[in-house]
């Protein structure tokens, strides 16, 4: 049996799948205690824990604790010379006319950085040697009497050759051996000063925290007799074993909306879908990807709270715009949406928790999009009064009835999501209307007919069990790492032998780690090289097959740089600028044997009928039906309510929905 569970702000989704079928469990999450919330969980789901040979894991831990500075006391150790570096970062700003723009504040002050006397070139060259008895003598110290739970080491240049790292990881482990020591070389072996600096400071600061949290949740499975693989997800569409976890833990920074692409990805291909625009709405944001021919897109470098991470991530679009965000009333009187959420505590006011201000999902009950009986499947109790009560300030403010302010908020959440996915898609040379949406998550399936209409896209594909999407893409997902090195080199006759050569060096590495975490068997790899014209500042990548690169020319190469950099520049090929070489990318990835099968759930039945709904301010006559009564010979017209005991697909007038032989809701554009 192969179970997910995954911690979203809102609610905490399960998913298990074996020889009895399909299970889904959908729990409110514990925010300060996510580990309770996953394993509420389990214990919800009643399933026999011992029995579960494949346990996959993804939760906000990480994020949360950079978002709400509770990571663990954190030392920052770096060359003499460079120790405000995190401090210094970059002389942009992000606001440029506000006048009280700051920068972001590092995870580790001044206070906590150290510096140490050694100096290794650009070239490697090892220009004066680490001063191992002032390390012994002030830095080790230092550290002990500061009651530090972590350090991270980024010293200047170590990203081509990590010699002095090492050595002081040797030392400072010697005298403080239960000191989690991070090194930037083991994190990001890539140039750029300030973003290696930053990203090694955020794993150092996220490491004690992830490794306590799945030392906690190891320890209660292990209680009930668990003795399956426990791995845990990544940013990058992959998992690893919860052991490496603990090595890697700034891989785990948004695991959760990397999970749900995955698993969208994963099921709409099996209905012969592979260009996708992926739309998760839960409660507390709005999540959207572009993939491309099945493969989602990545970026090598992402920002958290403002605070750069060079890593390789799935490239996901984030707004406030979940079914928990809050509709206000800005300064000027007008409607604003976001992204303030009020998260599972309280929640929106229909949730009788103690929620006073009127979200998404008040909104849509006021609609009558969305009935109070499809929560949790019914099992969770809905206070409609409450939802009407927090929006009459805004119906009245406007001078319009709540059903009209319910609607207005949930068009201009529409308008800020649909913003979104042009940032990644139209302002990136991609045209959605070539692409099929699909959306996910508790609120996805409502919002996706509006946005896909106002994108142009005709086809949307709904898979079954959407609000756990998520849960299910982490046992749908192989198992992946990404290493990187910057090798500068202009790109001449030997251009093809230094890509062989790293190729080379990279793949011993990765095989290497694969096999001692015991994946060894169905390897894939994927060789990055990230180019540019010589004086650009920011780099192309150009993707090489292991089988291009045993013939790999000059000529082949100069090709297919000018081939990636035309399509996002509308410039490059033909051109005879000299180019180089900056960086390369190895992505390992270890493909699952057989793929879970996701289906929908044939027992949930609701009460089907007629209805009214207001939507596009004006009230309209529909269905309610429930999701698994339709068939691929079953085509109906909006306006439909489907119902599944994990979400509501709102079909509106103008879209055809039906069903097709992989469980997934096919609606089509029949204006």
């Amino acid at each position: 049996m192969r179970v997910g569970v995954e911690v979203g702000g809102t609610f905490t989704d399960l998913v298990a799948i074996g020889k009895d079928g399909v299970r889904v469990t959908k729990v409110p999450s514990v925010p300060k205690r996510p580990d309770e919330g996953a394993f509420n969980a389990l214990v919800a789901s009643e399933l026999d824990i011992s029995a579960i040979e494949d346990l996959a894991h993804g939760s906000t831990v990480a994020t949360n604790a950079v978002l709400e500075r509770k990571g663990f006391p954190t030392a920052f150790v770096t060359t003499q010379g460079f120790r405000d570096i995190l401090a210094l970062q970059r002389h942009n700003r992000n606001s440029i006319y506000d006048l009280e723009y700051q920068k972001p504040a590092p995870v580790v002050a001044r206070l906590d950085s150290f510096e140490v006397d050694e100096r290794v070139l650009s070239s490697g060259e090892i220009e004066r040697q680490l001063d191992e008895e002032a390390v012994l003598r002030e830095l080790v110290p230092r550290l002990k009497d500061g009651n530090y739970e972590a350090v991270a080491v980024c010293l200047l240049n170590s990203y081509v050759n990590p010699s002095h790292e090492e050595k002081l990881r040797e030392l400072i482990k010697q005298q403080l051996p239960d000191l989690h020591v991070t090194l930037s070389s083991e994190v990001t072996r890539e140039f750029r000063e300030f973003e290696r600096a930053s990203t090694a400071a955020i794993s150092a600061y996220v490491q004690p925290v992830i490794d306590r949290y799945i030392g906690r949740f190891e320890d209660r499975l292990q209680e009930h007799g668990f003795q399956g693989r426990f791995s845990v997800m990544q940013s990058n569409g992959g998992r690893l074993p919860a052991e490496a976890m603990r090595q890697s833990a700034v891989t785990a920074l948004l695991s959760g909306p990397a999970a749900g692409v995955m698993g969208a990805t994963r099921q709409a291909g099996r209905s012969g879908y592979k260009n996708l625009i992926t739309l998760d709405i839960g409660g507390t944001s709005t999540d959207v990807c572009v993939v491309t021919e099945g493969k989602p897109e990545l970026t090598s470098e992402f920002h958290i709270d403002g605070l750069p991470i060079r890593i390789p991530v799935i490239d996901i679009n984030t707004v406030g715009a979940g079914g928990g965000s809050i509709v206000w009333i800005d300064e000027g009187g007008m409607l604003r949406v976001g992204p303030h959420s009020a998260g599972a505590d309280p929640g929106p006011a229909c949730y009788g928790r103690g929620g006073q201000q009127p979200t998404i999902t008040d909104a849509h009950l006021i609609r009558q999009t969305m009935r109070p009986e499809a929560f949790l499947g019914g099992r969770m109790n809905i206070d409609v009064e409450a939802a009407r009560r927090v929006f009459e300030p805004i119906a009245q403010h406007f001078n319009m009835s709540l059903e009209e302010a319910a609607d207005s908020a949930i068009q201009l959440a529409n308008a800020n999501i649909v913003r979104a996915i042009q940032l990644i898609s139209t302002e990136r040379g991609k045209d959605p209307r070539d692409y099929v949406m699909v959306p996910y998550g508790g609120a996805g399936p409502l919002h996706a007919a509006q946005v896909a209409k106002d994108l142009g896209i005709e086809t949307i594909v709904v898979p079954p069990n959407a609000g756990v999407m998520s849960a299910y893409g982490l046992i749908a997902s192989n198992f992946v790492q990404f290493e990187s090195l910057t090798r500068r080199a202009v790109v001449d006759q030997n251009a093809g032998d230094l890509v062989r050569e790293t190729f080379k060096f990279m793949k011993e590495r990765a095989l290497e780690r694969f096999e001692g975490m015991g994946l060894n068997s169905n390897l894939r790899l994927d060789f990055i090289a990230d180019m540019r014209f010589v004086g650009q500042a920011f780099e192309v990548p150009v993707s090489l097959t292991e089988e291009q690169i045993v013939n790999l020319d000059t000529a082949e190469i100069r090709r297919l740089f000018g081939k990636a950099h035309q399509k996002i520049y509308f410039f490059g090929e033909g051109s005879e600028k000299p180019i180089e070489f900056v960086s390369f990318r190895l992505g390992t990835t270890a493909e699952l044997d057989d793929l879970p099968v996701l289906s929908e759930t044939p027992d949930y039945r609701v009460d089907e009928g007629d209805i009214e709904l207001f939507d596009q301010r004006k009230m309209h006559k529909g269905k309610l039906l429930s999701r698994s009564s339709l068939t691929p010979e079953r085509t109906l017209k909006g306006p439909l309510l489907l119902e599944d005991p994990t979400s509501t697909l709102f079909v509106p007038e103008g879209w055809d929905a039906r069903s097709d032989d992989q469980h997934n809701l096919v609606l089509e554009r029949s204006e």
